[in-house]
């Protein structure tokens, strides 16, 4: 006979449990507070390095498209661009028409606006909280300008490595898509279902109030954006401050922001053939940074992101891995 606990013992428990977690991130942040106080030359580095990178990449890069994107969802744009994909995204990922401009706006745009969209769209009613955390699962990636720029020009400086990174980091999420969409669709149905949501009707004139609600709504995103930046930047810096020089310990340092985890993975180990693999799967993974600008972004959906770094970590080790065969099939010196 199995005994089933009450449901006030499991209340209990979680109960419980809140205490402990309250004092670990207690401790964690009392930590940090005294190697801030420590280190202060690290961490105004750390932050001028942080600002700089979104001031100069990031901000230039993102916000276009996040002003353009909350303009075409405010003003009902994007059911013109759903149109126009419908039915090849259909056919390929199983989404719907308006699912269709998440996966556009995470391969084309970079982190976040994946992440960014899907939650957007799933606000206004436009997808389901499933559908919402399928789209969440593949297509929250790493713009195709980046990699081409600045991991392939940039840091590795090896033009024949342009076409196999383009085509491990866009077609890993592509397959996995297969594999996560059989964990969130529902049995029998080949994809999700259409949901209208409110669309406004565009006015004859140009509504001004309508560009002012979307260019605030794209600045509290990417100053988020920033700010989570700089406190990795910082943090990074931190550790840096530690003189530990160990292979092990510089991976754990590149995890922590994807842009700086790049430029030291390439620093740290000189063979190619070691160095891309792991550059792969840190752009396909997106480090720890990106990922706390995904929580930002979806917070209040109901999207979870435990869900979204387990298959973030899938996608990294399958992006290096195959990066390992490229590499063992045909090296590149």
């Amino acid at each position: 006979m199995t005994c089933v606990p009450h449901i006030s013992e499991v209340n209990a428990r979680k109960r419980s449990s809140r205490p402990v977690r309250h004092l670990s991130s207690t401790l964690l942040i009392t930590l940090m507070f005294g190697a801030m106080l420590l280190f202060p030359r690290a961490v105004f580095n750390g932050a001028s390095e942080g600002l700089l990178l979104w001031f100069q990449v990031v901000f230039p890069t993102l916000f276009p498209f996040m002003l353009i994107t909350n303009l075409l969802m405010a003003s009902g744009g994007i059911s013109f661009i759903a149109g126009m994909f419908r039915r090849p995204f259909r056919r390929i990922f199983g989404v719907s028409g308006n699912g269709s401009f998440a996966v556009l706006a995470g391969f084309l745009c970079g982190y976040p606006m994946g992440a960014k969209v899907t939650a957007d769209l799933l606000r206004s009613n436009r997808i389901t909280r499933e559908e919402g955390q399928y789209l969440l699962s593949f297509c929250n990636n790493t713009s195709p300008v980046f990699i081409i720029n600045f991991i392939v020009w940039k840091t590795l400086g090896e033009d024949r490595l342009l076409f196999p990174s383009l085509a491990v980091l866009l077609g890993v999420p592509v397959l996995l898509s297969f594999v996560f969409r059989k964990i969130y669709l529902e049995k029998g149905s080949r994809a999700f279902p259409e949901l209208s949501g409110a669309d406004k009707k565009s006015a004859g004139r140009p509504d001004f109030s309508l560009l002012d609600s979307s260019m605030m709504n794209s600045f509290e995103a990417i100053v988020k954006v920033g700010g989570y930046i700089i406190l990795f930047s910082v943090t990074l810096a931190l550790f840096a401050e530690s003189g530990q020089n160990s292979p092990l310990f510089t991976v754990l340092k590149a995890v922590l922001e994807m842009t700086n985890g790049i430029l030291i993975i390439h620093r740290s180990f000189a063979r190619i053939s070691l160095s891309w693999p792991l550059i792969i799967g840190l752009t396909s993974f997106g480090g720890l940074c990106a990922a706390a600008q995904t929580q930002c972004m979806i917070q209040d959906t109901g999207l979870k992101i435990s869900h979204y770094i387990i298959q973030k970590l899938a996608a990294g080790g399958a992006a290096s891995l195959l990066a390992v065969l490229y590499m063992t099939c045909m090296p590149v010196s």
